[in-house]
């Protein structure tokens, strides 16, 4: 007789007026001791729900964060960003600690942490609009308004694969209201989320919301990542709804970056296959893209140009009505599909806010499923 799974999958109910179609919690799992049963249905349920909430997992430790998160790659090992982390342009570099016994999980949040993990007095920081957006809303509704800091996806986007999964384990969590989050962009978008949630949106609703035209296009459009792009676009500055970067001539030439090894530059579909539900997701870091690449040869590599056509595809997919915007509590263990959604960090916290998130993902053994 077949071993069946305690586990049990319960979708998300969306806010009132949203249209959200993804997100589930799973209950009754114990992740300190997976059997295979038990993670098929995680995997599935992740597959389909494409970001999946386990409740008080306060007791996980670091090393069983890192092989749950390798179950859906078991070849792999390496930290998704690689060295990027250690570069010191990269902006990546202030956001993220590395633990010492577990190197494959960062820890990122917000304040000054006397120890954790092996880590000695750190100080962690939330990041902030602010630092990253043309235009910032003014000092004094900072506190009742966010943005969306940067949709994008966790991976390298060079020589390393993107991840197949992440997995982020809310550890100690501040007390949070809500906050008016805006778009800022001319169309008076906003939706309410509690601070510092981290918003996520379907990559496969978003393709679906293309016109039969432009899913043609996106099917057969290859992108082009800038070679080191966390630290080529470490000047720039993002546009107001978080979806990509202003054209102001601000990224670094190549000359000026880390030696480039022309094999080690990713050229991806524009299109990424669930490889369970089939379904395509119109997947696209938009931040990081330099060039497209065209089913008739054609190289588009007017940056200014590639923005305006990755933008104009992908923001009907974060509309207010999209957003699953999680509302932390400390136990919480998200597993997302790095690979079907886009997501975005929001809020911001007081320096004496302390907030410790731990979070694992790891380059994937092979590039993502194209669309055929």
């Amino acid at each position: 007789m077949a071993i069946k799974s305690r586990i049990t999958v319960h979708k998300i109910t969306p806010p009132k007026d949203s249209t959200v179609d993804f997100g589930a919690e799973l209950r009754n799992a114990n992740l300190e001791d997976i059997s295979e049963v038990d993670f098929s249905v995680i995997r599935r349920a992740l597959y389909e729900h494409q970001v999946i909430i386990f409740k008080g997992q306060q007791s996980l430790s670091p090393k069983a964060q890192y092989q749950l998160t390798r179950l859906f790659d078991p070849s792999v090992q390496a930290y998704g960003h690689g060295k990027t982390l250690d570069a010191k342009k990269s902006i990546l570099h202030p956001d993220l600690k590395t633990i010492p016994h577990q190197p494959q999980v960062q820890v990122i949040g917000n304040g000054h942490v006397a120890e954790f993990e092996g880590l000695q007095d750190i100080t962690l920081k939330h990041p902030h609009h602010k630092t990253f957006h043309q235009h910032p809303i003014s000092e004094g509704d900072d506190r009742d308004v966010t943005r969306c800091y940067r949709w994008h996806i966790d991976a390298a986007l060079y020589d390393l694969n993107p991840p197949r999964v992440t997995s982020l384990m809310a550890v100690q969590v501040p007390k949070t209201e809500y906050q008016t989050l805006r778009y800022d962009d001319g169309t008076g978008d906003e939706l309410a989320v509690p601070r510092g949630s981290t918003a996520f949106v379907s990559s496969y609703r978003m393709y679906d919301l293309l016109s039969e035209e432009d899913k043609v296009f996106a099917r057969t459009t290859r992108v082009q990542y800038a070679p080191h792009p966390y630290i080529w676009m470490s000047k720039a500055k993002s546009r107001s709804d978080g979806l990509g970067l202003v054209s102001e001539c601000l990224e670094l030439p190549h000359s000026e970056l880390p030696p480039i090894d022309d094999s080690k530059i990713k050229i991806l579909p524009m299109c990424w296959r669930n490889p369970v539900t089939g379904k395509l997701a119109l997947q696209v870091h938009p931040s990081a893209v330099e060039k497209l690449h065209l089913v008739d040869g054609t190289v588009i590599d007017n940056l200014e140009q590639v923005r305006e056509i990755v933008h104009k595809l992908q923001r009907p997919g974060i509309a207010p009505q999209l957003v699953y915007a999680v509302d932390w509590e400390a136990g919480d263990l998200a597993l997302f599909n790095n690979q079907g959604v886009l997501h975005s960090v929001t809020g911001s916290f007081a320096s004496d806010e302390v907030r410790i998130f731990r979070q694992c993902n790891l380059a994937a053994s092979e590039a993502p499923l194209s669309p055929e």
